[in-house]
């Protein structure tokens, strides 16, 4: 950091300057920024919450960070270690959407793997999945019609992609879509490292009624090289609780239903309703 910002700067300036220095640092404290300034904590902190409901920087223990780019996307193995109570809460958020005699899509992921349980318990449901562990789990029950869409084969996430899955999609017409995704943010929306991907979320969304993001806040301000869609494409995003609140209200004020899962709402219950946007939809 080389040069010194006068504390005379008005604090949109001094925002603007922030986003810089974060462009080229990538984190910084608290403490770097008061510094930096000479403001107040409190003054950073303000500053840091009106940039993260613009989406331009992501607040993180004792400082902020700016969007960090995605290479690679974990392993299922990797995937089903992490994160698993707030991967069964909006997994619970999520089955309250479906109804009996609902077509529905459920995208490659651990965290709508654990949609199925749940989903048992409907009646002349019809579940579509490129994801060969839900389809898998899905045998034991059968009373639900599964389609799975077959193509390219990801082996390390279990999943089939391509063009040849996203023809199949194409054939169908489905009421919810359940899209997952390793990246997202505000401001680029939900984005991928593997261009295979995206024909097949695409896809999903564009054969579906509603479409649901289901994406935990640790993936929030990530992103991918390839672009799948901005979140106001999304009929509602459902995330964990873990999402800063300066985030969450930069995303609600950007038009988008957001619903946010605590792991207590895990257990299973009846259902809470459709949010607004899925509702109308039906």
């Amino acid at each position: 950091m080389a040069e010194e910002a006068a504390p005379s700067l008005i604090p949109d300036q001094r925002r603007e300057l922030l986003v810089r220095h974060l462009r080229r640092e990538g984190v910084l404290s608290v403490q770097q920024i008061t510094q930096l300034f000479g403001v107040s904590h409190m003054t950073v902190r303000r500053d840091i919450a009106e940039l993260e409901r613009q989406g331009l920087v992501f607040s993180v223990p004792g400082g902020v960070r700016i969007a960090s780019p995605v290479q690679t996307e974990p392993s299922y193995q990797t995937k089903t270690a992490v994160e698993q109570p707030q991967k069964q809460a909006m997994a619970a958020r999520a089955a309250e959407l479906v109804q009996d005699g609902m077509t529905v899509y459920l995208d490659a992921g651990t965290t709508l793997s654990a949609m199925v349980p749940l989903l048992a318990r409907r009646e002349s449901l019809t579940v579509v999945t490129n994801d060969f562990t839900t389809a898998d789990l899905l045998m034991a029950s059968p009373h639900i019609d599964v389609i799975h869409v077959g193509g390219r084969v990801e082996p390390a996430n279990r999943s089939s992609v391509g063009r040849l899955a996203a023809r199949t999609l194409r054939q169908l017409a489905l009421d919810l879509a359940f899209v997952s995704t390793s990246s997202w943010d505000r401001l680029r929306g939900v984005t991928t490292p593997s261009e295979l991907k995206v024909e097949v979320k695409k896809a999903a969304m564009e054969c579906a009624g509603s479409s649901v993001l289901v994406a935990g806040s640790s993936k929030y301000g990530t992103f991918g090289k390839y672009r799948v869609a901005p979140l106001t494409s999304f009929d509602v995003v459902i995330t964990d609780e873990d999402l800063a609140e300066a985030a969450a209200e930069g995303i609600r004020a950007g038009g988008t239903e957001l619903l946010l899962a605590r792991p207590e709402e895990s257990l299973p219950q009846a259902s809470a309703g459709l949010p607004h946007k899925v509702a109308d939809r039906q």
